[in-house]
């Protein structure tokens, strides 16, 4: 898509946002109760997952989910998400209900619908030249990336979805994502990396690091 189309189709874009996220906030409003309630029960307190993520051109917000994982404290040894990701949780991941409370990061204009997803603060030191233009468009809770595979991708595949989708973003690529969404969803298709409960951490394409002074 050109400048002057993808210009002209970003304020549509806002307006779908707006429109689907507060639709889905009240339709859904029923579900998140009965959610937040069995994320109570299973969890504790706090309902929210909150965690500042980067947005569009890196500026930050606060990212609002359903909490899967248990909190410990400063003081217990956790090796890895798989030890705190319950059962309850792992199946709220799979069918993407924790995602629900995000349609309000939609509806203030944090995020998109479709997009790259919202990653690590941590994570924006590390990205080469080339991935980081995966924040010249707001982050989604889905996206190419999301449909190719979600988590069974590699980052660099991840990434390189998320830059194709910034240089093809159109209200056909947009249609198309939404649609194959909604089948990944049901399927239940890459909730989770090999070997992983979620995904592996990035620490870097070895394109993005220096090599040593010889």
């Amino acid at each position: 898509m050109t400048r002057r189309r993808r210009s002209a189709y970003l304020p549509i874009k806002r307006a779908v946002d707006v429109m689907v996220s507060g639709v889905g906030l009240l339709v859904s409003a029923p579900v998140m109760a009965a959610v937040a309630v069995a994320v109570r029960r299973d969890l504790g307190s706090p309902v929210l997952f909150k965690q500042v993520r980067p947005g569009r051109d890196g500026q930050l917000f606060e990212l609002i989910k359903f909490r899967t994982m248990r909190s410990f404290g400063p003081t217990d040894s956790v090796a890895n998400d798989a030890e705190r990701l319950t059962p309850f949780g792992s199946w709220l991941r799979s069918t993407s209900l924790d995602e629900l409370p995000t349609l309000w990061n939609v509806l203030r204009g944090d995020m998109s619908l479709i997009g790259p997803r919202p990653l690590l603060v941590e994570y924006l030191d590390r990205y080469t030249p080339e991935q980081r233009r995966r924040h010249e468009v707001r982050p989604g809770i889905t996206g190419l990336a999301q449909v190719r595979g979600r988590n069974l991708l590699s980052w660099e595949a991840k990434f390189a979805a998320d830059v194709e989708y910034v240089d093809r973003l159109g209200p056909a690529l947009d249609a198309r994502i939404l649609f194959s969404t909604v089948a990944t969803v049901l399927r239940r298709h890459g909730i989770s990396a090999p070997g992983q409960a979620t995904m592996q951490l990035f620490t870097g394409s070895s394109s993005s690091v220096e090599p040593d002074a010889a």
